[in-house]
């Protein structure tokens, strides 16, 4: 497995490679649910090709961006055993040669990156629309794959690409559960044990929810079930960010032209922030 530090030496090996290039983006902290992409990129293209980047631009300024998790020595030893070809793990100044302020930024479109996470955390989808491009332009991959536990993400990822034209597949992997239906996640690490216990009560109310309108296709009746879910994730201690359901495609507001309906969910338990979603039916 080679490991490279800066785009020039990465770079360098790209132009000798003649074989497909499937990409996995990270910020580290490897789990199952990394690795789950690793497999299915490996299905995707002749190599793989992983990088790890913590990136500053997607974080508010309140948020954990300095606590966030760093395992760099498990990270590699975790890619080696998964087969990856090639790790990319790229200085600050390398990605922002300028400074993460004074580059270049791509905006999704507002319908899509402003609803849901984008209007609890502001600008994160710029942040990773932006790094996303410039990872695109120096790995050049033929596939890109990631998770559908940040499914919002996945849909803004597969708009620009559409929009700007660029010349990457974007694949999106089912979401890797623990045992008990916690969502796989990297900030799961920063769960105590009580956290932990609670944790799993999120993919639990889910399906509540998704039981109970699943068969409904009147939106007062809809609101109606969603608010006792809602009550049920406050009364658990639970800080509810948003618990929605929207257009699957589109993550607008469902009608009767709806063909997929997706429940999503942003909770905090204290102050650690998760992130999940089910498709409804």
């Amino acid at each position: 497995m080679l490991v490279f530090k800066n785009a020039q030496d990465f770079q360098r090996w790209h132009k000798e490679q003649k074989e497909s290039l499937a990409l996995v983006p990270t910020m580290g902290a490897l789990h199952e649910g990394h690795l789950s992409l690793v497999r299915k990129a490996k299905e995707l293209a002749d190599k793989v090709v992983l990088y790890i980047f913590v990136n500053p631009m997607q974080f508010g300024p309140k948020e954990d961006f300095g606590t966030y998790p760093r395992t760099p020595e498990a990270d590699l030893e975790a890619c080696k055993q998964a087969g990856v070809n090639a790790v990319f793990m790229p200085e600050m100044a390398d990605i922002y040669p300028e400074g993460k302020e004074n580059c270049t930024k791509v905006l999704p479109p507002a319908e899509l990156g402003d609803i849901l996470e984008g209007h609890f955390r502001p600008g994160f989808f710029t942040g990773v629309a932006t790094v996303l491009v410039k990872f695109f332009n120096i790995v050049q991959p033929n596939v890109v794959v990631f998770g559908q536990k940040d499914y919002q993400q996945l849909l803004v990822v597969k708009r620009f690409v559409h929009d700007l034209n660029l010349p990457v597949t974007v694949y999106g992997a089912s979401i890797v559960r623990e045992p008990d239906g916690l969502a796989m996640s990297s900030r799961n690490a920063y769960l105590n044990k009580d956290q932990r216990a609670l944790a799993p009560r999120i993919h639990a109310l889910l399906q509540e929810a998704s039981s109970k309108i699943k068969d409904q296709n009147d939106n007062t009746a809809i609101e109606k079930n969603l608010d006792i879910i809602r009550q049920k994730f406050k009364d658990a201690s639970f800080e509810l960010h948003y618990l929605e359901v929207r257009d699957a495609d589109t993550l607008q507001p469902i009608s009767n032209n709806t063909k997929t309906r997706i429940l999503l969910v942003a909770a905090k338990i204290e102050n650690i922030r998760l992130i999940d979603n089910l498709l409804v039916n």
